[in-house]
C-alpha cells in the first residue's frame, strides 16, 4: 500500500484549504509518511533473516626437529632442522543478513557473508533457526544464493525493478547491523550506476544514504512499495561505520545471477567481442546522433559474436533487448550476465539510420569450460580424452572422441542409455576430437536436449539426453 500518496494528497488538500495549513498539516504529512514506512517494515521484516556463519581457519605452524650428530672430534650434539607442523585450526564466526525470495526457502545474500563457511545458520524473525546450504555464489558480483528447508510456506519478498528506480526516491534498508536484528533505516537513492567503487568486478551499484553498517550486508533495499530493488553490500567509511554512503547491488543484476545459480549452480558469462566507449555529446554530434548516449563500437574482434552478427566499427548501440544500454559498464555487465549462446537483440545507429541486429553471444574465455562442467554434472557423466592406450584397452580403432568414464545412476545420461566405456564422437551433429572441443560443443547446446553420437567399438548410434 502506497501511503506516501496519502501524504501527497494531504499536501494538495491543505493547499486548497480543506485541512489547516501550517504546523498541523505538516505533522499530518509526517505522520502519514511514518505510517507508510511502518507498513513497509511490518510486511517486509518477516522475510528478512539473520545469517550466522562459522568458518574453519588453518594457521600454518612451524617448529624444529632435532637430529643427534657427532662431529669430526667425536663430540656429540643435536642439529635443529626446521619443519612444517600440522596447521592449527580455529573457528571464526561471522554474521550478516539475507532475505527470503520464495516460499520454498531460497535466500539472497552477499558472497562475502557465506563464502568458505563450514556452517550456515539462518534465524528467522520468529526466532526459528535452520541450517542452510549454499546453492551457489558469484564473487565477481558479490551475489550468493542459499536455501533452507521448511515444511511450511515461508514469508518472502517481492522483487522489484531496479532499472525503474530514480535518484531521489525513498528507500529503506533492512538488516542486522552489529547484530541488532530486524533493523530498518530510511533514506533516498543518492545515485545509480556506480561502477568505480572497487567492490566487485561487475559493479553497477545503487548508492543510498539509508544507514548501512556492518551486519547489513546481504539485506534488502526496499522501495516505497515494499519491493526489493537492491542487495545492501558495502559502505564508504573512514571510521568503519556509517558515513552517509552505502552501496547496493541492483536487484535486476542479482536476478540474472540467481537464475543461473538455480539452474547450473555456477555462473557462465558471455562476451560480444567488441571494444567500446561511451558516447558523449561531442561524439554524438560527430556521428549524427541527435542526443548523446549509447555505446560506440571502436573495434570488432575477429571471430567474435559481434563479427558473426554483422556489427561494424563505428556502430552505436542504443538498445539491448528493448532497453536503453546506459553507460559502458552497465552494458558490459548485462552482456556478461547473459548465458552464453543466448540470442540478444540490439538496436544500433549506423550511417544516420537506426537498425535492428540479432547476435548470439559466446562464452567468455575460460567460462565455456565452467558451463560445460555444469552441464556434465547436470546430465550425470564424466569424460576424458581418448589416447592410444585407452583406445586399445576398449577396442576402439578411432583416434578421436571422448571416452565416458562414469555415469551417475538415475541421471539423464543413464536413463538415455549412455554407459561407461562409450565413445562420444559428436555433440549435436558437431564432430568432437577431444575434451576441449567436447566442452565447447556442450556449452553451445541450446534447449533441453543434447544429441550424442556414441560408439561402443562395434557400431555407432545416436542418443538423445534430456536435460532435467
Amino acid at each position: 500500500m502506497r501511503k506516501t500518496v496519502c501524504a501527497l494528497s494531504l499536501l494538495i488538500l491543505a493547499a486548497g484549504g480543506i485541512f489547516p495549513t501550517g504546523a498541523v498539516a505538516e505533522r499530518e504529512v509526517l505522520r502519514e509518511t511514518g505510517n507508510a514506512f511502518a507498513q513497509i517494515a511490518k510486511e517486509a521484516l518477516p522475510a528478512v533473516v539473520f545469517i550466522d556463519v562459522e568458518t574453519t581457519i588453518e594457521v600454518p605452524q612451524y617448529g624444529y626437529r632435532y637430529q643427534p650428530f657427532r662431529d669430526l672430534w667425536g663430540r656429540r650434539g643435536q642439529l635443529a632442522i626446521p619443519e612444517e607442523l600440522e596447521p592449527k585450526k580455529y573457528s571464526r564466526g561471522g554474521q550478516g543478513t539475507g532475505f527470503i525470495i520464495s516460499k520454498d526457502g531460497y535466500i539472497l545474500t552477499n558472497n562475502h557473508v557465506v563464502n568458505d563457511a563450514d556452517r550456515i545458520t539462518v534465524i528467522l524473525a520468529d526466532d526459528r533457526s535452520f541450517s542452510a546450504k549454499v546453492i551457489g555464489s558469484d564473487p565477481k558480483t558479490e551475489v550468493a544464493l542459499i536455501k533452507i528447508d521448511d515444511p511450511h510456506e515461508l514469508p518472502f519478498l517481492e522483487l522489484g525493478d531496479s532499472d525503474a528506480l530514480q535518484v531521489g526516491e525513498w528507500v529503506l534498508a533492512a538488516g542486522n547491523p552489529f547484530g541488532l536484528s530486524q533493523t530498518v533505516t530510511a533514506g533516498i537513492v543518492s545515485a545509480k550506476g556506480r561502477d568505480e567503487v572497487g567492490i566487485a568486478e561487475y559493479a553497477n551499484f545503487i548508492q543510498t544514504d539509508a544507514a548501512i553498517n556492518p551486519g547489513n550486508s546481504g539485506g534488502p533495499l526496499l522501495d516505497i512499495d515494499g519491493k526489493v530493488v537492491g542487495i545492501n553490500t558495502a559502505i564508504y567509511s573512514r571510521s568503519g561505520g556509517y558515513m552517509g554512503i552505502g552501496f547496493a547491488i541492483p536487484i535486476n543484476q542479482a536476478i540474472q545471477i540467481k537464475d543461473q545459480l538455480i539452474k547450473y549452480g555456477k555462473i557462465s558469462r558471455s562476451v560480444l567481442g567488441v571494444y567500446i566507449q561511451d558516447v558523449n555529446e561531442e561524439l554524438a554530434k560527430s556521428f549524427g546522433l541527435e542526443e548523446r548516449g549509447g555505446i560506440l563500437i571502436s573495434q570488432i574482434i575477429e571471430g567474435s559474436a559481434a563479427e558473426e552478427a554483422g556489427l561494424k566499427g563505428g556502430d552505436i548501440i542504443v538498445e539491448l533487448d528493448g532497453k536503453k544500454v546506459g553507460k559502458m559498464a552497465a552494458f558490459r555487465n548485462r552482456i556478461a550476465a547473459t548465458p552464453p549462446n543466448s540470442k540478444i537483440n540490439l538496436k544500433i545507429f549506423r550511417d544516420g539510420k537506426y537498425k535492428n541486429i540479432s547476435a548470439i553471444t559466446k562464452a567468455m574465455e575460460g567460462e565455456s569450460g565452467a558451463q560445460a562442467s555444469a552441464i556434465l554434472d547436470e546430465i550425470g557423466i564424466s569424460v576424458e580424452d581418448l589416447d592410444r592406450a585407452t583406445a586399445r584397452q576398449f577396442g576402439y580403432t578411432e583416434n578421436s572422441g571422448v571416452l565416458v568414464t562414469a555415469v551417475e545412476q538415475d541421471s539423464p545420461a543413464w536413463k538415455a542409455g549412455v554407459q561407461p566405456g562409450d565413445l562420444i564422437t559428436s555433440v549435436n551433429r558437431k564432430t568432437v576430437e577431444n575434451t576441449d572441443e567436447f566442452g565447447d560443443a556442450l556449452a553451445a547446446s541450446e534447449g533441453g536436449r543434447i544429441l550424442f553420437l556414441v560408439s561402443d567399438g562395434r557400431s555407432s548410434r545416436y542418443i538423445v539426453v534430456n536435460r532435467e
